[in-house]
């Protein structure tokens, strides 16, 4: 696995701190899709109200990306690639946007944290992703990989 020199020494750091075997999924990714939002992101994250996120099945197959499974290990990144924190997978489970409910929006930690807010935002954001990947989204069709986590490291 090549990575940036930073994230590969936190990488470390965060295996010999938590006893992860070198077996272990501990793969980097920022949430987001500009460098403002992954700065904006991650920040929720290493602050606390962010423990949730959402993502697009169809999208992570299409760019080969590894679905999140209970017991997986991440390294967050924020909109430069620096290492801000690890999280740990909890809870999986698929359903469409349109499904979302007012826990779980809570538990996303963004805007108002409200499930109307939630959707809008999402809206949003799955509109760019699906319009940049040609491909079509459904708020009431496309199922999604809703995931709950929990930090267990922070860089710094």
């Amino acid at each position: 696995m090549s990575d940036d020199p930073a994230v590969a020494a936190y990488r470390a750091r965060v295996r010999a701190d938590l006893g992860l075997s070198e077996e272990a999924r501990l793969e980097a990714f920022s949430f987001g899709d500009s460098p403002a939002l992954r700065d904006e992101l991650a920040a929720l994250v290493v602050s606390g109200p962010k423990r949730a996120t959402v993502g697009w099945i169809a999208e992570a197959e299409a760019l080969g990306e590894h679905q999140p499974r209970v017991g997986d290990y991440w390294i967050i990144l924020d909109g430069a690639g620096r290492p801000r924190c690890a999280i740990r997978t909890v809870e999986t489970f698929v359903a469409p946007l349109a499904a979302v409910d007012d826990r779980f929006a809570w538990d996303e930690g963004e805007g108002d944290r409200t499930r109307g807010w939630w959707l809008d935002g999402h809206r949003r954001y799955f509109a760019r992703r699906a319009e940049a990947l040609g491909i079509p989204f459904d708020e009431n069709e496309s199922p999604l990989l809703y995931e709950r986590f929990e930090v267990v490291h922070r860089a710094g």
